[in-house]
């Protein structure tokens, strides 16, 4: 489904080939959020939907939502790559450093039993990069994965030589194999923001942030939602309606 370029890692590339739940499972449930949803909220209401998913309580999920605008802070964060706390600071379980999220930016938070699938984190980490890749290429963008950046990037020559964008953010945190946190996409937010931190501690000039919007897409986010939901289903398996 992914199309890497030459210098991604064909080893990380393969991994998400059975990523789909084994036979009768029952379909993930699939929620979206309206407005902007408090991140403290958020992450208590995952890590108890999580917790429900361990004890075979509750089936697997995905939420939609959208954030105010924030930074969290991964367990790999550094302090000097926040550069401007301007809007409020979360530290937060998941892998990775310092990311944004805010009005614009669709934050999918995935709670999958990976019991049920293969139980396998970089396996799970391949597949999400997979299924943003997917929902890139419904818009006829090139989304590419890089060995040593997780995420999903889009290449951007008229920058410069070597210039590429991320596109989304990854990261993840697993307890009893059950999964949460998640991924985030940029469909139209205030890029700018990004200019607070180093946006997953990479700090090199040639590479930035963009979204669907400032490649030229003028995307709505139920669109991108409806995207979304069919490319993951085309990686993980069937979805249903949340309720």
């Amino acid at each position: 489904m992914s199309n890497p370029s030459s210098d991604a890692s064909p080893q990380r590339g393969a991994l998400a080939s059975a990523m789909a739940a084994r036979e009768g499972a029952g379909p993930v449930e699939w929620s979206i959020r309206e407005g902007l949803t408090p991140y403290v909220q958020a992450v208590a209401a995952m890590e108890a939907r999580a917790d429900s998913i361990a004890r075979g309580e509750a089936p697997e999920c995905v939420w939609l939502m959208e954030h105010p605008a924030l930074y969290t802070a991964g367990t790999s964060a550094r302090p000097d790559d926040l550069k401007d706390a301007r809007f409020p600071v979360h530290a937060t379980g998941r892998g990775g450093q310092f990311t944004y999220h805010g009005p614009g930016q669709r934050v999918a938070y995935v709670m999958l039993d990976l019991k049920r699938r293969q139980p396998d984190v970089r396996a799970f980490v391949c597949a999400l990069e997979d299924w943003i890749i997917a929902t890139l290429a419904g818009f006829n963008v090139r989304g590419e994965r890089r060995e040593d950046r997780v995420g999903v990037w889009v290449r951007r020559p008229e920058k410069g030589a070597g210039a590429e964008d991320k596109i989304a953010a990854i990261g993840i945190r697993v307890r009893r194999w059950v999964t949460f946190h998640g991924v985030s996409l940029n469909v139209e937010p205030d890029l700018s923001h990004f200019s607070g931190i180093v946006p997953c501690g990479i700090s090199e000039r040639r590479y930035g942030v963009t979204s669907l919007v400032d490649l030229g897409l003028p995307v709505t986010m139920a669109e991108a939602d409806s995207v979304l939901r069919g490319a993951f289903e085309q990686v993980f398996g069937p979805t249903r309606p949340a309720g």
